[in-house]
């Protein structure tokens, strides 16, 4: 009796994504990790991108929008996630380990582009929790260094802990073969918590309302003729964000039209 022929028991992925295999998984707390996949040599992003991200699960995929962590010239694609017990996403998804298949959209999108920004001088990069993904991707654009004489990267979260990539922003970066003297000269990091004891406490609108931000920078406020600005966090913070920069005289630009403000709305929250 012949054998039957041997079948292939995994999913079949879809053809508007790409599979990779994970390399690397970090878990910087209970709520925050991140990891990294291989790169398939088609795809291509621009620095502050997203793409649909996710995995095969009952044969379908589930997928959301993250940001690239990773720069647009590094080898592998990194991003950045929470973890939401009952998420239908982040729930499987915090449990890969290397080895393990993602699924990752070929085409990336987005609106955190330095294209979408009118010239200026100082670029203002702001974000809470996870919103720190495109923004790490930016500052290691040597693009963004060309264009801007200064670049502030402000990032707010409740603990200590969950500054994901502190170490990599102050210690790292200055010290990079290619980047760092642009990085100890133009970029400014700004970390702030809202629940633990730190030098700086208190969400980004209320640091820029009371101008503690700027004392702190050595920078003069925001102005729509000198600063151009980046928002990537909660719904609350992009919405209040914005309404003090529209307030001031800024702004929204788009993909269709450059601004002195843009803003990621596509933010992963389960």
């Amino acid at each position: 009796m012949d054998a039957l022929p041997a079948t292939d028991a995994r999913p079949k992925i879809p053809a508007a994504f790409q599979g990779e295999a994970v390399t690397w998984v970090h878990h910087w707390t209970d709520r925050l990790f991140s990891f990294r996949c291989t790169r398939s040599g088609g795809f291509r992003f621009t620095a502050g991108q997203f793409a649909m991200i996710g995995l095969m699960a009952e044969n379908k995929p589930l997928v959301r929008a993250y940001s690239m962590v990773s720069a647009p010239w590094e080898e592998e694609l990194e991003f950045l996630s929470v973890k939401v017990q009952d998420g239908p996403l982040t729930s499987r998804l915090q449990h890969i380990k290397p080895g393990d298949t993602v699924l990752i959209g070929r085409k990336a999108t987005g609106t955190l582009l330095i294209e979408n920004l009118l010239p200026g001088r100082t670029l203002w990069l702001l974000s809470t929790g996870t919103g720190i993904a495109p923004f790490m991707s930016l500052i290691r654009e040597p693009e963004v260094y060309d264009r801007f004489e200064r670049v502030v990267l402000a990032h707010t979260v409740r603990e200590e802990k969950e500054l994901a990539y502190r170490d990599l922003i102050s210690r790292e970066l200055p010290a990079h073969e290619f980047l760092g003297d642009e990085v100890r000269s133009k970029l400014l990091y700004y970390p702030s918590l809202t629940r633990d004891p730190f030098p700086t406490q208190g969400r980004i609108t209320t640091l820029i309302e009371s101008g503690r931000v700027f004392a702190d920078l050595g920078l003069p406020p925001l102005s729509p003729e000198a600063d151009r600005v980046m928002l990537c966090g909660s719904e609350a913070m992009n919405a209040d964000v914005s309404a003090m920069l529209e307030a001031r005289g800024f702004a929204e630009g788009s993909n269709h039209e450059p601004g002195s403000y843009v803003v990621e709305k596509a933010f992963v929250t389960k």
